[in-house]
């Protein structure tokens, strides 16, 4: 079996399980409380992962805020921060997006067919774009991260890259932080995707933790997958 990292996957939703809402707003899910234990564990990684509508969307830095945080890293011999990672179908990157222009770490773009060509016209200056075959393969991924080193990889959406290794029964840990209000837009988009997953009711995950963090609530879950350390 090919090694790659340990996968873990976070995100914050609705009660209803939405990500986001329909408008052009970003939609604050979390509390102060949460966005610190998130870059605590983002601090505890060698990567974190998002897929490129994320980055249209949201346009994230990605990266750890806290000096504290940061310094403990350097005092290891690491980076500030943990490797930016991004998934893309179709290689149309903004070279200007936070991703790329945020933070002196590595960052690296996987993508998939033509889009090769087009992330490597548009970002192969200030980024590594890696093919990783046709359709995208997470596997190539996870095993050319992990020979970057990588050993500890956070996913952060979105929806549909969320779907895609969970589909794939390529997660080892879900952090879920669930906000006290609703969405109720079927448009808006959801912590996954419909489809068929490896983790069903028939293959129930471990409930590691459960935390209350202000008005939210952190459930902790292990799939039970987690490769060899």
């Amino acid at each position: 079996m090919t090694e790659r990292p340990y996968v873990l996957l976070s995100f914050a939703a609705s009660l209803d399980g939405y990500i986001d809402d329909a408008t052009d707003r970003r939609l604050l899910l979390s509390n102060d409380e949460d966005f610190a234990r998130v870059d605590e564990v983002r601090a505890g990684c060698d990567a974190i992962l998002v897929g490129a509508t994320t980055i249209r969307r949201d346009n994230p830095r990605l990266l750890v805020r806290s000096a504290a945080h940061r310094e403990a890293r350097v005092a290891r011999g690491l980076t500030e921060s943990p490797i930016k990672v991004m998934l893309s179908s179709t290689g149309d990157l903004d070279p200007g997006a936070a991703f790329f222009t945020a933070g002196d770490v590595d960052k690296v773009v996987y993508c998939s067919g033509e889009g090769v060509e087009k992330a490597r016209d548009r970002v192969g200056a200030i980024a590594a774009v890696v093919d990783a075959g046709s359709p995208l393969s997470l596997e190539t991924v996870l095993a050319d991260l992990h020979g970057r080193g990588v050993r500890r990889l956070m996913v952060e959406g979105g929806g549909h890259v969320h779907t895609l290794f969970l589909q794939a029964g390529l997660v080892d840990e879900i952090h879920a932080v669930f906000a006290p209000f609703f969405v109720g837009d079927a448009t808006a988009p959801r912590f996954v995707n419909p489809g068929v997953f490896p983790h069903d009711a028939g293959h129930r995950m471990h409930l590691a933790e459960t935390r209350q963090i202000g008005d939210c609530v952190l459930l902790r879950y292990l799939t039970g997958g987690a490769p060899d350390a």
